[in-house]
């Protein structure tokens, strides 16, 4: 894999990354989803192992990932419990450095190479890219242990490192700094104080927005107790929680929404969650695979969210 990393030259296909990323991802033994392929699209993977669910966004420019898209990425992540990842190229004119993470709206977005290194090699980045330049976290606590065990002042190692003790004082408090930096104070110690980025850690970046059950497609559920969460460019319109069910929702009309009903399941499976279709122009319920898909008004006449779970675990008539 490292090799097939290095010898690449230019901007590969959106084929071929995506190939990339998938192969990385079952050598780190993550389960995949199938490929979204239908536009426009919030996400193209989704993939699990036993502790990590990650969300994830394919392409050749980091910069061209939306902030709608990015809102979409954050919701779906929120609602799964897993985190959005950025897999890509380029930011602006340069490639993605190997082991630096950046940024956008909040979302991690790193090279395939950096991937590579954290999830199948244990290797986790150590550095970020912020307008100016790469910088490092350092771990503030580590810094003041031993520039106390050492009887240093703030302002000492001010001296020793060429800042103020204003700045010093902010390293300690989590203030990220330059690698060159990081790397003096490291040898000034010659103890290891960078901390390493999880890329398994995200907080969400946009509000949730609380949306009114009348203003929703399938509103009349949340009166049944369930939660909905509209998504604008997923292959589900909808995530619908319960208890401790979620169930990944697709509505409208059957020439749009039956043909998705395959991956919905394909995704469920992968998230641990439950697929249904509502079909606003079909009459009946049925199977396609582990998605129940249900016609609108017979929705309408479901009594409560037990009732729909059981609904989606049973057999139910294959389509």
């Amino acid at each position: 894999m490292q090799g097939a990393i290095s010898i690449l030259k230019g901007e590969m296909s959106q084929d071929r990354l995506l190939q990339m990323v998938i192969s990385v991802l079952l050598m780190a033994r993550f389960r995949v989803s199938e490929r979204f392929s239908m536009r426009p699209r919030s996400f193209d993977l989704i993939a699990s192992n036993r502790e990590t669910l990650l969300i994830i966004k394919v392409v050749s420019h980091i910069d061209s990932v939306s902030e709608e898209t990015a809102r979409d990425l954050d919701q779906i992540s929120l609602y799964l419990k897993g985190s959005p990842l950025i897999i890509g190229e380029r930011a602006r004119d340069a490639e993605l450095e190997r082991g630096a993470v950046y940024v956008r709206y909040g979302i991690y977005a790193v090279s395939v190479a950096t991937l590579y290194d954290s999830l199948v090699e244990q290797v986790p980045p150590l550095v970020y890219a912020s307008p100016g330049g790469l910088y490092v976290n350092i771990n503030g606590e580590v810094l003041r242990e031993e520039r106390e065990r050492r009887n240093l002042s703030l302002g000492d190692l001010g001296n020793l490192l060429g800042v103020s003790r204003r700045t010093i004082s902010k390293y300690e408090s989590g203030m990220g700094t330059t690698l060159d930096i990081a790397l003096r104070i490291e040898e000034i110690f010659d103890a290891a104080l960078v901390r390493a980025i999880d890329l398994m850690k995200h907080e969400p970046h946009f509000p949730d927005e609380p949306q009114q059950a009348d203003d929703l497609p399938m509103g009349f559920l949340e009166r049944i107790g369930m939660k909905l969460h509209t998504l604008q460019r997923a292959p589900f319109q909808a995530l619908i929680e319960f208890s401790d069910h979620t169930i990944l929702t697709g509505y409208g009309e059957a020439n749009k929404v039956v043909r998705r009903a395959a991956l919905i399941g394909n995704i469920s499976q992968v998230t641990g969650s439950h697929a249904m279709c509502v079909i606003t122009d079909y009459y009946k319920q049925k199977k396609i695979g582990s998605t129940l898909v249900i016609g609108e008004q017979c929705l309408h006449r479901v009594a409560d969210g037990e009732e729909l779970i059981e609904m989606i675990d049973s057999p139910g008539p294959a389509g």
